[in-house]
């Protein structure tokens, strides 16, 4: 490694001009190699400086300035640029950066024998992949994008293998998916899922009995011969009669109000109005039955004018019942008619085939 003061060859004899043209190029060859800037040095001449012998710095001079270029790391055979624009050292650049698309010619991204990450182009592609990054507390997204309005992502493993989810990880439209594999795969197949929600009972009037005071009448309506019959309840249209039957509610009950419509015929053709009413008492074990029914819910339907005819009232509003409901309980409860209210005006008997009782779940089974 050498410097000369000057690149210029003097007018001399050959032995002379010979040793002169030698230093020059030696000088050249070195690239100015030493420790200070070479008096030679005119703008746009390089030369190495070699103050740190291992790691020495390449320097431009501009004609006023010298310009380090990059230093080379004669023990790791690296070459480190200075600016940090320049990202030909991908290995040494901390923070590499793209001017543009990265062409990967078909080839994966890896270590240089195993593969991370493999692209396929196609040649027509107009969508792609887009994968951003979040703030603290939000996820980051991995989301299509491309010309196309809607797109889709397609995830398709290989020959037999699966798309597996992590445990508690699965999380649709904000609400988190708590079934496990096994429970999701007893939905295959299994048609309508029952949920919990708005149940029916129904009770026929055979399974009522009229009340020891004031009882409804139990009675047989023959149509016509091999017809329907009608097993009903005759309430009387000048006193109040009350009928009775209990019922050991499911434990998906809800413990909550209940509502009820009864199904009913007329004993004439009369068009008045009669008046229902049903209240409730739940008993546990040692409670006592002697005890007061809650409060009555009454509906009102007018008669249809057709002997034999069916009707059915409207729904009722919710009837609160009586005691503390809790599961195993036994419910009892009182269907009446009001015919002491003066707006019962129907004049015959009401006969009560039946009513739905309507009670709300909170689970789908009795489990």
């Amino acid at each position: 490694m050498s410097q000369v003061s000057d690149y210029t060859l003097s007018n001399i004899g050959f032995s002379a001009f010979r040793t002169e043209l030698n230093s020059i190029l030696n000088a050249s060859n070195t690239l100015n190699a030493g420790t200070s800037a070479p008096g030679s040095g005119a703008a746009g001449s390089l030369w190495l400086d070699t103050t740190n012998a291992t790691t020495p710095t390449l320097k431009f001079y501009d004609g006023s300035d010298q310009i380090s270029l990059c230093t080379f790391n004669y023990s790791a055979n690296t070459v480190n640029w200075l600016d940090n624009t320049v990202t030909a050292d991908l290995v040494g650049d901390t923070s590499p950066q793209l001017g543009g698309m990265l062409d990967v010619n078909g080839n994966a991204i890896g270590d240089g024998t195993l593969e991370l990450l493999k692209f396929v182009e196609t040649g027509s592609a107009v969508n792609e992949l887009t994968i951003t990054n979040n703030s603290a507390g939000n996820n980051p997204i991995l989301s299509a994008s491309g010309t196309d309005t809607n797109i889709g992502i397609a995830l398709t493993p290989k020959g037999t293998g699966e798309i597996v989810i992590g445990t508690a990880n699965l999380n649709y439209a904000g609400t988190a998916v708590t079934a496990t594999g096994a429970e999701l795969n007893k939905l295959a197949g299994a048609g309508t899922i029952k949920q919990a929600g708005l149940e029916t009972i129904w009770i026929p009037a055979q399974a009522m009995f009229g009340t020891t005071t004031n009882g409804a009448d139990a009675q047989a309506v023959e149509t016509t011969a091999t017809r329907p019959e009608l097993k009903v309840l005759d309430f009387d249209a000048g006193t109040a009669e009350y009928a009775q039957f209990s019922i050991a509610m499911p434990k998906s009950w809800n413990l909550g109000t209940v509502t009820y419509q009864v199904f009913w015929s007329p004993s004439n053709t009369n068009t008045g109005n009669c008046i229902f009413g049903l209240q409730g008492l739940a008993c546990t074990e040692g409670d006592t039955a002697d005890a007061v029914f809650g409060t009555a819910i009454e509906v009102t339907d007018a008669g249809i004018a057709t002997i034999e005819d069916v009707q059915m009232t409207a729904v009722s509003s919710a009837v609160t019942i009586a005691g503390t409901p809790a599961d195993d309980d036994i419910t009892f409860f009182q269907l009446y008619r009001d015919a002491a209210d003066g707006s019962d005006t129907f004049t015959g008997d009401a006969r009560v085939m039946g009513i739905k009782l309507f009670y709300t779940t909170d689970s789908a089974n009795d489990a």
